[in-house]
């Protein structure tokens, strides 16, 4: 009986004093929770915005590779990216369509409508209803916003109460993560989605939906002497897996484009390609990414053949372009100091940890400026008919 009375005044004095300690406490806690949220707000993301992410994302991507100086290329992929966004849905955005000066193979798509295909790639591709699958897979990427829905989940970012999309600082970050993410590739899901939706939009626009599954059949041959993922392979899904979802996609939705236009895309794309073991990719820590920081893939045998390629083809492709008519068609990363070659060049070694990614190391061209082509309605009007589009 005196142990329990004991056990009882312990008790007593407990919750004589807990109550108000705890409410203290809980208060003091909640309190800080409140200031916090005040503190910050999610990362809301307008379209406007999005463009100009998109445009800085770019730049970084353009001076990584350099652009190919040929209006004529331009124009070509311009009209059949232009063909293809009609039928998307978001075809009230600015399309751009840039062909980078790598023999890499590779395709990028920045926020806001900026869709980057490589040399390299256009060198490999059969017919146009390749060219239109793979334009097609990045279109999609822009309209489901893949690069800032991963940005916004990550909540790597947080603005402060009285900050906005144009303070310098968080739109440098944003721009930052932005092109990390372009650069390491999406995840397995957002790569199926672009797959399944881009050859809907593929074959809406008239194109042969198997293109993409052609193209990316063509990759694996090319890959298939390689230890690891490259380029396009890089993050997405297993091969069998993209080809037997491309497969029922078509039979499930009855896709029933047909065009392949193989000449006209030969009449404008004369690029040769180049095996993946002589192409040249950026050192890690290189200074320079249009310099002489390159070496050749493991392999190798030189790097002559890229060279050759780059110049002969490339301006053999600019004197064609001239004399035909009609549709012949006349630091990635972090804010410190160093240039943005240098940044580049240190981020794509570091990406490549697991080992060198030949396609995103690939070295290229000197030149960044954008090429800006014209493109009226009546010309994508008059491509499609010639093509027999819709």
């Amino acid at each position: 009986m005196r142990r329990m009375a004991g056990v009882f005044t312990v008790l007593m004095v407990a919750a004589s004093v807990t109550p108000s300690h705890a409410a203290g406490r809980a208060g003091g806690q909640i309190g800080g929770i409140v200031k916090r949220a005040q503190q910050f707000h999610d990362l809301q993301i307008t379209d406007e915005d999005e463009q100009k992410i998109g445009a800085a994302v770019s730049e970084r991507i353009r001076e990584r590779y350099g652009v190919v100086q040929d209006p004529a290329i331009h124009k070509y992929v311009t009209l059949v990216g232009s063909a293809l966004a009609q039928h998307s849905e978001r075809p009230q955005i600015a399309w751009k369509f840039i062909v980078l000066d790598t023999d890499g193979v590779n395709a990028l798509a920045a926020p806001g409508g900026y869709v980057h295909i490589t040399r390299g790639a256009l060198s490999l591709m059969h017919n146009e209803a390749e060219l239109a699958s793979v334009l097609g897979h990045e279109i999609i990427h822009v309209t489901e916003k893949h690069t800032i829905r991963a940005i916004q989940k990550g909540k790597a970012i947080q603005m402060g109460a009285d900050e906005t999309m144009a303070s310098p600082g968080i739109f440098n970050k944003i721009v930052d993560k932005a092109t990390e993410a372009v650069m390491a590739g999406f995840g397995r899901s957002e790569e199926l989605e672009a797959d399944e939706k881009g050859i809907v939009v593929a074959s809406k626009t008239g194109y042969d939906p198997k293109g993409l599954g052609a193209f990316l059949s063509t990759l694996a041959e090319r890959n298939k002497s390689s230890s690891g993922k490259n380029g396009l392979f890089a993050s997405h899904p297993e091969m069998d897996e993209r080809l037997k979802k491309l497969d029922k996609t078509i039979a499930d939705q009855k896709l029933a484009g047909s065009a392949v236009l193989e000449a006209r895309l030969h009449e404008n794309v004369t690029y040769k390609p180049v095996p993946l073991a002589s192409v040249t990719t950026v050192e890690k820590g290189a200074a320079g990414l249009a310099g002489d920081s390159g070496k050749k893939a493991e392999g190798g045998e030189g790097s002559k053949e890229s060279a050759g390629n780059k110049d002969g083809d490339q301006s053999k492709s600019a004197d064609a372009g001239k004399k035909k008519k009609g549709f012949g068609l006349s630091k990635l990363m972090g804010g410190g100091g160093g240039s943005t070659e240098q940044k580049s060049a240190e981020t794509m070694g570091s990406q490549a940890g697991r080992g060198v990614d030949v396609e995103r190391d690939a070295k290229g061209g000197s030149n960044p400026a954008m090429v800006t082509v014209k493109v009226t309605p009546a010309e994508i009007t008059a491509f499609k008919k010639d093509g027999k589009l819709s």
